[in-house]
């Protein structure tokens, strides 16, 4: 298979994104990659040419950029040029770590929505305490839903839950303000009614404080509900980290007894740490397009590849689309 990667997307581009390859290359002998960025950057970089191609461009879309604008008026773009070869068959894949809205408008505009798929949904796994995660969706590829855009997000949650993450009959959660049924504004209601008139395995309604305790495998809410609740869990954990820094800082027997838990804090950060699962997959699209997080590393990009891949081999746009299909001939 072959996989495009926007070299120039992201904090630590191309560096950290050219790592991430490499030891996605070493890993996987059955991915070729079309590495789409200033070829000047970028060769210095490699140790061989092996199962790699760099299509050079100079343009670049940045992080300050207006997302459709600069899709539309961007066309050699490394972002917009990896989204291209996808749509001409050229990659069965991409990845960018750059302008999340930007490949969101990108994978719309350029690859394309599959039949039967309103609103594509942008779909990363959270981490649980019992390290098995969960899919959440849409956490921002679109600010208002509709009830029949949360069902379509439960069924493309639950084939990528199933397909790629390996989970039978995965348990489907509606993110509510409470458990019982008839909780929530009408959005929530009328969803909750349409996902339990399907064959999914709908476990109804789930609270927000009870996401990292794997209440479900996949849970689905509005992108505006669900970017504030990625960003509340990333801004918890960072504080709570800062937090334990002070306290074993702040004299040496503090310190003393930070040395004899370093491991055991260390594994804990590991656990809470999404970008193992990989990236944030763009569910509803033709191909998959997966967006890195801005800051990742070269393990970060790893695991991203290794999601785009599980996603090309078990064909997910495909199943997407022909679960879809049945729901919609019911």
């Amino acid at each position: 298979m072959k996989i495009a990667i926007d070299v120039m997307g992201g904090d630590n581009a191309p560096n950290e994104i050219v790592k991430g390859v490499l030891l996605a290359r070493e890993q996987f002998s059955d991915i070729e990659f079309i590495l789409f960025g200033n070829e000047e950057k970028i060769s210095p970089l490699l140790d061989s040419n092996e199962r790699l191609e760099i299509v050079h461009t100079d343009e670049v879309i940045l992080g300050t950029d207006e997302p459709v604008r600069a899709v539309k008026r961007k066309k050699n773009a490394s972002m917009v040029m990896m989204a291209q070869s996808v749509k001409d068959g050229k990659a069965d894949a991409c990845i960018s770590a750059g302008n999340t809205g930007a490949l969101m408008a990108a994978g719309l505009f350029v690859v394309g929505r599959i039949d039967g798929i309103d609103r594509p949904a942008l779909a990363p796994t959270l981490p649980t305490i019992d390290s098995k995660g969960f899919l959440m969706l849409d956490l921002g590829a679109n600010v208002d839903a509709k009830p029949e855009h949360l069902l379509q997000y439960a069924i493309m949650g639950s084939v990528y839950a199933s397909k790629v993450r390996g989970i039978e009959n995965p348990r489907i959660g509606l993110l509510n303000i409470g458990t019982e049924e008839k909780k929530g504004n009408e959005l929530t209601k009328q969803a909750f009614s349409m996902i339990k008139d399907t064959d999914l395995h709908f476990v109804g309604n789930v609270e927000s404080r009870d996401l990292l305790q794997g209440v479900a495998d996949v849970v689905v809410t509005d992108g505006f509900t669900g970017n504030m609740v990625l960003k509340t869990l990333e801004g918890t954990a960072i504080s709570i980290f800062s937090m334990l820094k002070d306290v074993f800082t702040s004299s040496l027997k503090s310190k003393i007894a930070a040395g004899m838990v370093k491991g055991d804090l260390t594994s804990i950060k590991d656990k809470m740490d999404y970008t193992e699962y990989g990236g944030a997959g763009l569910f509803g699209l033709k191909a998959p397009v997966v967006k890195a997080h801005g800051s990742s590393n070269a393990n970060a990009i790893l695991n991203a590849i290794k999601q785009a891949r599980s996603m090309v081999i078990y064909d997910v746009p495909t199943t997407i689309k022909e679960a879809v299909e049945r729901q919609n001939q019911k």
